[in-house]
C-alpha cells in the first residue's frame, strides 16, 4: 500500500493527512498525538475513526495541520482519517456514517457587521 492522502476542515482549521501501514504511530506537527493534543477528549476524537473500524496499530499517520483552535484541528483530523478509512474499504462508510464522521461540519464563526460591536451585539444605546 502506498501512502494515502485526505483533507479534512472543521471552522478554519484544515487538516492533511498521511495514511500508510506501520505500527500504529500518529505524529502531528511532527509532534507526538500526546504531545500536541494534551486533553485525553481531543485524543479520543483523533482516534474515534480508528477504533470504530478496529484499525489501532494498523497505519501510521502523519498529520500536517494548521488554522483554528485545538478542537476545532482535532474535528478536522478526525473527519480527514475518516476519509481516509472509507477509502481503504467501503464496509467503513456504513459503520462511520451513523456516528456523523463523514459530515462536514458547515458552522462558520458569522462575520461583525459595521455599526455594531459584533456580530450580533450592539453598541450601548444612550437615551439621553
Amino acid at each position: 500500500m502506498e501512502v494515502l492522502h485526505k483533507i479534512g476542515r472543521r471552522k478554519t482549521a484544515v487538516a492533511r493527512v498521511y495514511l500508510s501501514e506501520g505500527k500504529g504511530e500518529i505524529t502531528v506537527n511532527k509532534k507526538a498525538l500526546k504531545d500536541y493534543f494534551s486533553t485525553a477528549t481531543l485524543q479520543y476524537k483523533v482516534n474515534q475513526p480508528l477504533m470504530l473500524t478496529e484499525n489501532e496499530g494498523n497505519f501510521d499517520i502523519k498529520v500536517n495541520v494548521y488554522g483554528g483552535g485545538i478542537t476545532g484541528q482535532a474535528e478536522a483530523i478526525r473527519l480527514a482519517i475518516s476519509r481516509a478509512m472509507c477509502e481503504l474499504n467501503d464496509e467503513n462508510r456504513g459503520i462511520l456514517k451513523p456516528e456523523g464522521l463523514l459530515t462536514r461540519d458547515p458552522r462558520m464563526v458569522e462575520r461583525k457587521k459595521f455599526g455594531q460591536k459584533k456580530a450580533r451585539k450592539k453598541f450601548q444605546f444612550s437615551k439621553r
